[in-house]
Parts: C-alpha cells; sequence; structure tokens
C-alpha cells in the first residue's frame, strides 16, 4: 500500500507513470462511485469574512502565477468532460471577483457534453452580473445566505449588514430570470441563526427556493465548536413545531440534500447532514482548486497537483493517468465523518455522545488533568494541549498565531529478533525481500502521512526524513533512527515517532512467516529544536541503556 501512494504521487518527483488508463474508468473509484460532477474554484479571493469558513485576517493567498490561468481551467475541464463530466460548479472564493468570469462562462459553455454550469456564490453582486452570466451560458446558481437579519449579516460575514439588501435583491433577480429552483445555502448554527429556522422557511411559501441547511463543518481555523453544530433531526424537529405536516419528498439522484417541504408552499427545504449522516456512498463530485490541485473530497488534505504536469507538458493521456489515481485512491467517507464519530464525538440519532478524556488516570479522569486550575494556576501547570480545558473536548491545537521555524527531531525505536530472523535478514533471505530497505521507505511514508494517522495532528511540510535501520547480529537486534527537519509552525517529533513506529512493524510484517517472538521496543523522542522549548531526552541515548 506504502509503495502503491509513492507511484500515485510521481509528478512530486517529476516522473510520469506510464500505465494507461480505460477511457470509462478514470473518473470511477475503487467502491463503483462515477463522478459525472467537477466543481471548479476560479479564485482563492472573497469578498466576505464569514467567521465559519476564515479567521478574522483572511487567509494567506497564493501567488497569481500559481494559479490556474483561464486556458488552462477550459483545458482541464473540457479532459473531466470528455470522461463523463456534465455538471460543473464554479466557485471560490467568491467566484464573481474574478473580472473575467463573463468569459470564463463563455469558454465552459462552449465545452460540448457539458449540460449543466452551475455557479455558487454570496450574491453581493449578482444584481450586477446574473444577467450577462445567465446569457454566457450559466444555468444554475447557488446563494449563500445564512441569516434575514442586518445585524446578524454583519456579525456573520464581518462586513456592513446592510450589504444584505443586495443579497436579498440577488436572489429576487435569479427568480424573475428563471433560475428553478434557486437555491439558498445556509449553515445552521445554535446562538447564531438556528432561532431563524421559521424565518428560513416561510422564504420558500411563495417563492421558488430550495432553502438547504447545511451542518456546521470543522475548517481550518474556522473555531469549529460541536455545541453550535445543529444535527438535521434537530432541526427538522423544530420546524415541525412550527409545521406540523413538514414532509420528505424524493431526493435527486446524488443529491448531497435530504429533502422537505411544507405542502402548498412554492419552495423546499433540504438538510445537507455532512456530520451527523454522510452522503459519501453516493458521491459523485470531484474539486479542481484555483491553484490546480485536484482534490477527490472536499474534506481530505491530500491534494493532487494537474498544474504541475500541465506546465510541465503532458499529454492528455498523461493528465487522465493522474486523475485517475487521485479517484482510485478516494476514501469510502470523508475524513470528517470519520474522525467526528471515531474521536472527537459519537453521533447517533441527533444527539451528541461525547467519548473524550474519560478514560481513568489514577483514580481520576482526565478531564481533571486537561488544564491548570481556571485561577492563579498560571500557564506553567501540566496541561494536555489537544484537550480544551472548559468543555473537555478534543480539538487541534491552534498555531495560527505562532511564527513558522526550522525545526528537528530524532527519534528511535528497536525490533529484538530470534536467531533466525537474525539470520534471514543478514543473508537477504527473507521471503518478502529487503527487510531493512523496505523499512526504510515505510517509515519515510509514515512520516509524510503522519496527520492522517494521528487525528489531532496537523499537516506540515517536511524538508527531509531520512530514516536509517541497522542490524545488530550480535544482539539480534534491528535499531531504527528517524529525523525529520522543517519549517513550519508546528514540530516534527510526531512524524519521526511514526516513522519508527511504523518502520518497526514493518520489520516485524516481514520476519513474522519465521517467528512471532519478535518484540519492538523503546520508541522513543530522542530530541527536538526549533519551538518553544527544545527537548533531549536525558541519560544514555543509545539502546544498551534499554536492554
Amino acid at each position: 500500500m506504502l509503495l502503491r501512494t509513492i507511484c500515485k504521487n510521481k509528478w512530486s518527483v517529476k516522473s510520469i507513470s506510464t500505465k494507461k488508463s480505460s477511457f470509462n474508468e478514470v473518473l470511477t473509484d475503487t467502491f463503483g462511485r462515477k463522478h459525472n460532477y467537477l466543481r471548479v474554484s476560479l479564485t482563492e479571493r472573497c469578498n466576505l469574512r464569514c467567521e465559519y469558513c476564515m479567521p478574522l485576517k483572511g487567509a494567506k493567498l497564493s501567488e497569481q502565477s500559481k494559479l490556474l490561468s483561464n486556458n488552462e481551467i477550459v483545458r482541464l475541464v473540457s479532459l473531466f468532460a470528455k470522461q463523463g463530466v456534465d455538471k460543473i460548479r464554479i466557485t471560490g472564493g467568491e467566484p464573481t471577483v474574478k473580472k473575467d468570469i463573463i468569459q470564463i462562462v463563455e469558454s465552459l459553455r462552449d465545452i460540448r457534453k457539458l449540460k449543466t454550469i452551475a455557479m455558487t456564490t454570496n450574491g453581493l453582486t449578482l444584481t450586477k452580473h446574473l444577467v450577462d452570466l445567465q446569457r454566457a451560458g450559466l444555468n444554475a446558481l447557488n446563494i449563500s445566505l445564512d441569516t434575514l437579519q442586518q445585524n446578524t449579516y454583519g456579525n456573520i460575514t464581518r462586513r456592513d449588514g446592510r450589504l444584505l439588501k443586495r443579497v436579498l435583491a440577488g436572489i429576487d433577480l435569479a427568480l424573475q430570470l428563471g433560475f428553478s429552483p434557486v437555491k439558498v445555502n445556509c449553515v445552521l448554527m445554535k446562538g447564531i441563526n438556528f432561532d431563524e429556522l421559521c424565518d428560513f422557511v416561510e422564504m420558500t411559501r411563495d417563492r421558488k427556493i430550495n432553502y438547504r441547511f447545511i451542518e456546521f463543518m470543522p475548517f481550518s481555523m474556522n473555531d469549529w465548536d460541536e455545541k453550535r453544530m445543529v444535527p438535521y433531526k434537530e432541526a427538522i424537529r423544530e420546524i415541525m413545531k412550527s409545521y406540523p405536516n413538514f414532509e420528505p419528498f424524493d431526493n435527486e439522484p446524488n443529491s448531497t440534500s435530504k429533502m422537505y417541504r411544507v405542502p402548498g408552499f412554492a419552495g423546499s427545504i433540504g438538510f445537507i447532514s455532512s456530520m451527523t449522516d454522510d452522503y459519501c456512498d453516493s458521491c459523485n463530485r470531484l474539486r479542481l482548486m484555483a491553484d490546480g490541485n485536484l482534490k477527490a473530497c472536499l474534506f481530505q488534505n491530500n491534494e493532487i497537483s494537474l498544474r504541475d504536469p500541465l506546465r510541465q507538458g503532458a499529454s492528455d493521456e498523461e493528465l487522465l493517468d493522474i486523475i485517475s489515481n487521485a479517484v482510485k485512491d478516494k476514501k469510502r467517507k470523508h475524513a470528517v465523518a470519520e474522525r467526528t464519530k471515531s474521536v472527537v464525538t459519537v453521533i447517533r440519532g441527533g444527539r451528541l455522545a461525547r467519548n473524550v478524556c474519560k478514560a481513568s488516570i489514577s483514580g481520576h479522569h482526565a478531564r481533571n488533568m486537561c488544564t491548570g486550575s481556571g485561577s492563579g494556576g498560571g500557564d506553567d501547570q501540566p496541561r494536555l494541549t489537544h484537550v480544551d480545558g472548559r468543555s473537555g473536548d478534543a480539538r487541534m491545537v491552534d498555531v495560527s498565531g505562532k511564527r513558522e521555524t526550522r525545526r528537528t527531531a530524532t527519534a528511535v525505536a528497536q525490533v529484538r529478533l530470534d536467531a533466525t530472523a537474525t539470520r534471514l535478514i543478514a543473508e537477504d533471505a527473507c521471503k518478502k525481500g529487503d527487510v531493512l530497505s523496505v523499512a526504510r521507505l515505510a517509515g519515510i511514508c509514515a512520516a509524510k502521512a503522519t496527520w492522517q494517522l494521528i487525528p489531532l495532528c496537523h499537516q506540515i511540510r517536511l524538508d527531509s526524513v531520512t530514516v536509517d535501520a541497522r542490524l545488530d547480529e550480535r544482539r539480534c537486534r534491528v535499531h531504527i533512527t528517524a529525523t525529520a527537519v522543517s519549517t513550519d509552525r508546528t514540530g516534527v517529533e510526531m512524524e519521526c515517532l511514526t516513522a519508527c513506529s511504523v518502520a518497526a512493524l514493518t520489520v516485524y510484517d516481514m520476519c513474522k512467516a519465521v517467528s512471532r517472538d519478535m518484540v519492538i521496543e523503546h520508541v522513543k523522542l530522542l530530541s527536538k529544536t526549533g519551538g518553544k522549548a527544545d527537548y533531549r531526552a536525558k541519560g544514555n541515548d543509545n539502546y544498551s541503556a534499554n536492554d
């Protein structure tokens, strides 16, 4: 599996896979899901600062030269269309801030086999652009609107609340122009807009609007809090207090939204339950980012660059092979669904059941060790940084305020062998191959994938990873040492420890046919530098001290 992962990312070392992808299999993943829907981000910029989407100061933007040009966008979309994509959605950032958006839509309209050209927008400039966009070929529209209250709009968007009038005017214009239905997306949050739920429903009484409620989802630096999330079943119960005849009706194929309506109303209500009841099994979507990275899932962090091979002269066949590998690597469930259920919370029937910080430690709950006393304790008291001191919930440490520094770490581990396994490794006679070389390779791959294996680790930029695995024949040991270097806001000790652990497990896997008496031991951090405080293990760093 590790070797396959390396092969799938050959463009990172400026190489191209020679495997040819079957024409009709490129966009079908290993679970049989066929992807005919491509979301295309035209820009990273946005003219709002919605609190659930980005930090107050905004996000760091890519240099213009690193973003796809219009011609590159059109070429890639054409390639996807030839493989079966018949619907695209242009997004951002905010797509309407791109000055030449009309020309882009016109170019996309000319691509054969595209049936739907949709756009998701915050609606601020629709009254200015929508007529021209429709003439250019836009035929479906989603508008993000999280409140109908002027003050709340200002609080959510961190902009002048009076701008709400522009968005409402844009919705009315879309209805007049015949967009049907006009989909309105709303992130429902307790303490923010949950009290407007019935007002949203009333919007559908005389308007052919599909108001869609999205469960509050965690993204990087969006200050996600489970207590603010409204599970869709809770929203349904709340609506039924005022509309007892609120009822479900049939969804469209591959729809992300569970559809409901009030009988007699012109519009409908949808629930996008990404957190409590995912729709991964019917997912048919891919995402092309503004910088040319392809994401098979919105929530996966590993992205495959199409921009780099495109600019290095890759042929359509070579690009399709890269796309096919990315699609084949798509997981059955998105990362947020798996991580939410297994680490942070267990979500059942619309209720959140916490399973964090409940383990008993020396007769006390871990919750009591999460932080020092709220008064007079100071920051020097021991605390678990991955646990919220107030709620006891697991969380990622916010590193946005830290500065980037050069960080290094070294970790070690060892595998205790029997005489037979030691002899076979020394003679390179194991049936599975060169044990030490494969262990080194596995360790490097594991270091790079640490953020995927350890739920609350950050994805960091590794400058280098070295893994050494050497055999001590006299003492029947394999000694493993891993060193990682990064220039980032957080340290690399977890990458080193993961590398050592997986390298040791690889030794076990390759030798278990001749012996299962092996012992993996002494996995430890030797040193780290570059963070708030450097660290070096006390005592003798070599393995003899542990024998």
